[in-house]
């Protein structure tokens, strides 16, 4: 089924009630489904296919939703794109999509222009007396929905690229729903339900999570177009928002602007926190700062978002990101080794493997049977690519990227269990841990650290990391490099692969 049929249903229900919110713009239900439909009318107007995609690039915003719903009622494919993309992955993008209308604000439009030396899709500005609002003038609204079959892609969303070209992550419309459903089950969403959501739309935490289920519920979602802390402490204290998310870096921020200052914010029933493993640190200055004990999560692209979370009201287990969401995927713990797969309780650490309603069928124009393999049963599974532990009651804890572990003198180092002690330290606002050169050991762990007061000095962090006892050996940072800043991905996850490039 289209997805746009299950949204006009939830406008239908809540007609008069608010939809979106920016600042002081308001958009109703009645008025989200309109507009969406008048998009959608458009597009069938002008040759827009089923199939065809119609990309977003832009921060967030009330349009960003509105072409989304409207292309899919077209029959269209949405194409959120990252709006931090640098130049080549942002061509790459657009080119392999085949996106053929863009939807973007004015002062971006030069660039795109530039960047695909004048060829590429049709563009429509947003904002007052743009391509967009003429569009949806222009055109009455649409009443039927074109259909899609559950296995039809809804989205393409495109990786960051840290790693590499970004690839495109088909999310068909069985998917996403059954991603929204999940987390509406889980996490007990209403209509009652009001989103502040500052994570952005190309991620999955700002569309699949924050977002679409929230609109399937008639809640509120109240944007925020960049991220800033200040701005985001204000809007919680005003609005009072009952669900939210916060990638880790945004929460660290909110932790160190809190801590010397606290604030009561007791508005919120989930704040989701996630995008890279958080150290307790952290995630404690977080609560001492707002009262906020934060739900952890986990989930990728390719997973359509959420898979490992805690229910409401559930305890946190110490460096735990919770279980997994069993209505929505299947888990396997696969040993690097190719020894059995692990049972709950086991010690030892295997690769997440998922299968599951909310599971990608594969990559847009790219073939990656190794990341895709089949079991003996016949059962197809994604590599996640990431290593972790399970206890006898089923909880999952994150250890690191299967690409990121150091080998230093032939033993293994993972980088985000030192970064976890080192995060201990009372001077340091952000740290990063990952492997360089050695002429002996071959690898060494290198500590890359954000301050949080001025003259923090290497010294003075080598000196305590001598004295802590899980910073012994091997896993004692050997190189250590003050910085003013880590540097992030779009997604504001952490980027190893440049920092590796910056220290060599």
């Amino acid at each position: 089924m289209n997805i746009a049929t299950l949204l006009r249903r939830a406008a239908r229900d809540h007609a008069d009630d608010v939809a979106l919110r920016l600042a002081d713009a308001e958009i109703s239900y009645a008025g989200f489904a309109e507009q969406a439909a008048r998009f959608a009318a458009y597009l069938r107007a002008t040759g827009v296919a089923e199939g065809d995609r119609v990309a977003v690039f832009a921060p967030n915003c009330l349009e960003y939703l509105v072409a989304l719903l409207g292309a899919w009622q077209a029959g269209a494919v949405g194409v959120p794109l990252n709006h931090m993309f640098p130049d080549a992955p942002l061509r790459h993008a657009i080119t392999d999509s085949g996106a053929v209308r863009l939807i973007a604000p004015p002062g971006d439009v030069d660039r795109v222009t530039t960047v695909l030396d004048g060829a590429g899709p049709e563009i429509l500005t947003i904002g007052p007396g743009g391509g967009f609002e003429q569009a949806l003038a222009a055109h009455e609204p649409s009443g039927d929905v074109v259909p899609r079959l559950d296995r039809d892609d809804a989205l393409i969303m495109y990786t960051s690229g840290s790693t590499g070209v970004p690839k495109g992550v088909r999310q068909t419309h069985r998917n996403i729903t059954a991603q929204v459903d999940g987390v509406i089950d889980l996490y007990a969403l209403t209509g009652e339900d009001h989103v502040l959501n500052c994570m952005p739309m190309f991620h999955v935490g700002g569309l699949q999570l924050a977002s679409l289920p929230v609109l399937m519920r008639g809640g509120q979602i109240t944007f925020m177009p960049r991220w800033d802390v200040i701005a985001w402490l204000d809007l919680v204290e005003r609005l009072r928002p009952t669900y939210g998310g916060l990638i880790s870096t945004m929460m660290i921020d909110v932790g160190n602007r809190t801590v010397q200052s606290p604030v009561i914010l007791d508005s919120f029933r989930i704040c989701m926190f996630g995008g890279s493993r958080t150290p307790t640190a952290a995630i404690e200055r977080l609560e001492a700062g707002t009262g906020i004990r934060g739900t952890e999560i986990y989930g990728q692209t390719e997973q359509s978002g959420l898979v490992v979370t805690y229910p409401p009201g559930a305890e946190r287990r110490p460096d735990s990101m919770g279980k997994p969401l069993s209505q929505v995927v299947r888990t396997r713990l696969v040993p690097v080794d190719g020894s059995p797969d692990l049972a709950p309780g086991d010690d030892g650490v295997g690769e997440l493997w998922v299968q599951g309603d909310a599971v990608t069928p594969g990559y847009w124009h790219l073939e990656s049977p190794e990341r895709f393999p089949v079991s003996d049963d016949g059962g197809r599974w994604f590599r996640t690519g990431d290593l972790m532990s399970r206890d006898a009651d089923g909880y999952l804890y994150y250890v690191d990227r299967i690409d990121d572990m150091i080998v230093s003198g032939g033993e293994n180092v993972f980088p985000q269990m030192v970064e976890e002690h080192l995060a201990d330290h009372p001077d340091l606002a952000e740290v990063a841990v990952i492997g360089t050169a050695h002429e002996r050991w071959v690898e060494q762990v290198t500590a890359v650290v954000v301050p949080n007061r001025p003259g923090v000095t290497a010294e003075e962090i080598h000196r305590w990391c001598a004295q802590h006892p899980d910073l012994t050996g091997i896993h004692r940072p050997r190189r250590i490099e003050v910085v003013d800043a880590l540097p992030r991905t779009g997604s504001g996850k952490l980027n190893r692969p440049e920092l590796r490039r910056i220290f060599p």
